[in-house]
């Protein structure tokens, strides 16, 4: 049964799931005719929600950029390269290679979102010189990681709440990661997410629908060629070990006080922050270092162009009431302990029209912090339940999966079959933790 699932899910998308950007039209489209006949908008007032709400993002739209490129320069030093060679070695079997590239995933995208999706992408692409394996099930898993990452330290929703000055102070104050990322029933979920999403993906080998492989030869990655000799005074500047270093060690150096200051508090230009000035370090030069980012903005392009539309369609949610709607259809059905299970359920819906976590907080807590405020439930919890449900979902939003598409040269509906899988697993596990845990 589980054979004929996977096959299924998989022939599924290959012949329905359209590219990424097409998608985002066509979801534009739904949430448009969606606001004319269930909100009672009219045409005129939609196309104003969409327009005005199509830059609404920009700053969110760049820390998150910032959090892939900077993930990927720094997964993409030497250092990172030796250590997924290493590892790579350790897989002796496709079963081994699809286990080990599901645990990488999973652990890289806890420590953060945008490492964890070029980390794994880059790992399936060693793998798949070393090991003769089914390649889209080896990127779908390598993408699968990535349904941790909200539960993580790079989580946008609880590094948000936990920063002074959020929007949402005067509701709920601020809340330390050791009642999110760090609480115990969010650990344990997490804990459970790194058995059990490895053994699915494993239990998927040889179920998909026409399996392929590549020639190791068309995974070699291309180096940035060094000039022998050095023609003009900035050659020197451009490849001296020196710059970086200095300005590596300004930005540790600030780190440093930051972190004495303030503790281990952390959001997301700390986290960019960290990994930027990690990454010029270990490349060593400028010019190392400035070739990964032009690699890295080669897998960021979907996003750029994608992000405006989904601001777009957040914008036809807020503005014609869809989106508190449904948060407050799920509020009417719900009790203090259930609160978060069902904010849990309406997140993950509504992540497929604003796949953006701070987009998506700044919708859903106004309607659901109120409600546990109201219903005595768990603030923490009903936050992480938000988190968890734009992480959960992403399985089968194509959006995230770009740069991993882009690094590992396949197109979505090449793996979306094998994410719908994990998609019904994963929710399984989350909604347990947060109900009962």
């Amino acid at each position: 049964m589980f054979g004929v699932l996977t096959r299924s899910s998989t022939k599924l998308t290959e012949r329905y799931l359209p590219d990424p950007f097409v998608l985002v039209l066509l979801l534009t489209a739904v949430v448009f005719l969606a606001g004319l006949a269930f909100e009672q908008q009219s045409p005129v007032a939609m196309a104003r929600h969409w327009g005005d709400g199509f830059w609404k993002l920009l700053e969110f739209s760049m820390q998150m950029l910032l959090v892939l490129v900077t993930g990927f320069v720094l997964a993409s030093t030497p250092v990172f390269r030796r250590i997924l060679a290493t590892l790579a070695g350790l897989a002796k079997s496709p079963g081994q290679a699809i286990i080990l590239v599901s645990v990488v995933s999973l652990a890289a995208s806890w420590i953060n979102w945008g490492f964890g999706l070029v980390i794994g992408a880059l790992f399936a692409r060693q793998l798949a010189r070393v090991v003769k394996v089914d390649y889209r099930l080896l990127i779908a898993s390598a993408y699968s990681g990535f349904v941790i990452w909200h539960g993580g330290i790079s989580g946008s929703v609880p590094l948000v709440i936990a920063t002074e000055g959020h929007f949402t102070q005067n509701l709920i104050g601020v809340i330390p990661t050791s009642e999110t990322i760090f609480a115990s029933y969010n650990l344990i979920i997490c804990l459970a997410l790194l058995v059990l999403v490895p053994l699915t993906n494993r239990m998927m080998m040889g179920h998909g629908a026409n399996p392929i492989h590549v020639d190791p030869a068309k995974l070699q990655e291309p180096e940035p060629e060094v000039p022998t000799v050095m023609e003009r005074p900035a050659d020197y500047l451009e490849h001296s070990r020196i710059v970086s270093l200095v300005i590596g060690v300004l930005g540790l150096g600030y780190l440093a006080i930051y972190f004495v200051e303030k503790g281990f508090a952390l959001n997301l230009n700390i986290v960019n922050f960290t990994f930027l000035f990690l990454g010029i370090i270990l490349h060593g030069t400028p010019f190392r270092f400035l070739h990964s980012l032009q690699e890295a903005i080669k897998g960021a392009a979907g996003i750029v162009v994608q992000f405006p539309f989904y601001a777009g369609i957040m914008g036809m949610m807020v503005g014609s009431g869809l989106a508190q709607d449904l948060s407050a259809w799920f509020v009417s059905i719900s009790t203090a302990d259930t609160l978060p299970l069902f904010t849990f359920w309406s997140a993950g819906l509504l992540n497929i029209l604003i796949p953006s976590g701070g987009g998506q907080w700044a919708v859903q807590s106004q309607v659901m912090l109120p409600a546990a405020i109201e219903l005595q439930a768990d603030l923490a919890r009903t936050s992480m339940a938000i988190a968890w449900g734009d992480a959960w979902t992403n399985m089968i939003q194509p959006f995230w999966a770009l740069p991993a598409l882009a690094i590992a040269g396949l197109r979505a509906k090449d793996i979306m079959g094998y994410c719908l899988i994990i998609l019904l697993v994963s929710g399984v596990v989350i909604s347990l933790g947060l109900l009962f845990l």
